[in-house]
């Protein structure tokens, strides 16, 4: 049986419209789950959706400020009515803007950061992990970032945002365990319509030929396997971890 067989299954991607998201949404989707893909433009998961069905697949939009409790509480529901539940949850919606200096992040971006980053993801985590407990089952996949580990002074509510979330994963995954599994996956610098800007610049590349141990930033398509992994069989004994998909960032000098 093939453990990355997501048949029958349905899969929440937050923030599932571009970048990273839309690779998980894809991998997701090609493995047989029926994905509910969230973000906050609806007409952009509308696109996303229209090709999953294109293709043969099942797939639903939602538009979703995840800085919104109360959104979190829409999705929720809409997901239940749609689909009667979800077996994944993929919290990936994210945002990391860079303000001058800590002197200079304005109240206002600092609590946008810390909503969007944590407070959705422990939101949607207590809702769709006790339904999936209830329901005999399910995984949690939270998208955190390698600065969690290595933060850097321009971006320290983003870098705390993310440390947060690793700590959300491993209470979650004490919280709705045994029957859920809940999990984190550390993204380093990736290429991706949000990022290019820097990730392809001169400056960068030779930083990363000096520093990273496979020399350069990721490309969005490969995100996918480590999501497929910890929601798959193959991870049936895999809980509370963080897995670091970055080209060596974690431990590049």
């Amino acid at each position: 049986m093939n453990s990355c067989d997501l048949s029958g299954k349905v899969a929440v991607v937050t923030g599932g419209s571009r970048g990273l998201g839309l690779e998980i949404v894809r991998a997701l989707s090609r493995a047989g789950a029926k994905v509910a893909v969230a973000s906050r433009k609806r007409s952009a998961c509308d696109a996303v959706a229209a090709e999953l069905l294109a293709s043969g697949r099942h797939a639903s939009a939602h538009g979703f400020d995840a800085g919104s409790w109360q959104d979190c509480n829409r999705l929720h529901a809409e997901v239940t009515e749609r689909w009667g539940g979800a077996h994944i949850l993929v919290n990936n919606a994210g945002m990391s803007p860079i303000a001058p200096s800590s002197r200079e992040t304005s109240e206002q971006l600092f609590d946008k950061v810390i909503a969007v980053n944590l407070k959705a993801v422990f939101r949607l985590s207590a809702l769709f992990g006790e339904q999936m407990r209830e329901a005999g089952g399910g995984c949690i996949v939270n998208i955190s970032s390698s600065g969690s580990l290595r933060p850097r002074p321009n971006f320290a509510p983003y870098a705390a945002a993310k440390a947060g979330l690793n700590v959300l994963t491993a209470t979650f995954a004490q919280e709705f365990g045994p029957t859920v599994r809940v999990n984190t996956v550390m993204p380093g610098p990736f290429h991706t319509d949000a990022t290019s800007a820097w990730s392809k610049s001169e400056e960068f590349m030779s930083h990363a030929k000096r520093t990273l141990p496979l020399g350069r930033a990721g490309e969005p398509s490969e995100i996918a396997g480590a999501v497929l992994f910890l929601v798959s069989d193959s991870a049936s004994f895999t809980t509370g971890a963080c897995l670091t998909v970055d080209g060596g960032h974690s431990v590049g000098i």
